[in-house]
């Protein structure tokens, strides 16, 4: 499995619509917004970096959103 978190800035307000409708997405966790830089956060979890790779872009496309960031988690030797 695949984590990862991606920061959203969404059309000026939208983010609840944008985090109600990711929220739809089975990959996606967890979705809320918040305050700061970005409008919402959403908690990824995929089976392979494909998957993830075609989460984020459906994410990306969505309407009300501006841009995202995605950051995915990084495997150590510890794991």
């Amino acid at each position: 499995m695949v984590s990862a978190c991606t920061l959203i800035r969404t059309e000026r307000g939208r983010f609840d619509e944008v985090a109600s409708r990711i929220k739809q997405i089975p990959e996606v966790k967890k979705s809320f917004p918040v305050f700061g830089r970005y409008d919402v956060v959403a908690d990824l979890e995929a089976k392979d970096h494909n998957k993830l790779n075609d989460v984020v872009f459906k994410l990306s496309r969505m309407g009300g959103v501006v841009f995202t960031e995605t950051l995915i988690e990084l495997e150590t030797e510890g794991d």
